[in-house]
């Protein structure tokens, strides 16, 4: 799991517009018709959610559409759900030799 993952979940504005994109691909104009944040910022959030791997970026013409990557998703949730897991006992070393009581 790369660290970028985390880093662009632990931002408001990032998790928000991943929340948009649950509906479907959104274009970027679309997308910051929802924010009071000036057009750099939410490219500059785009920029490091598509570093992250988070959403998927497709060109058509002037305009740049952004969906989920689901397969990032998944494996994100999967890490978090292996941490309520617990551990497996620890095995206990054996001693050669000796008497076992």
């Amino acid at each position: 799991m790369k660290n970028s993952v985390f880093k662009a979940l632990a931002d408001a504005t990032r998790r928000e517009i991943l929340r948009l994109l649950r509906d479907g691909p959104r274009t970027s104009g679309e997308i910051a018709e929802h924010f009071t944040s000036s057009w750099p910022t939410i490219s500059r959030h785009l920029g490091v959610l598509r570093d992250a791997e988070l959403i998927l970026a497709e060109r058509n013409g002037q305009q740049i559409s952004y969906e989920l990557n689901t397969t990032v998703l998944d494996d994100v949730i999967a890490y978090m759900l292996d941490w309520k897991r617990p551990n497996p006992p620890a095995r206990r070393a054996r001693h050669s030799g000796g008497k076992h009581a």
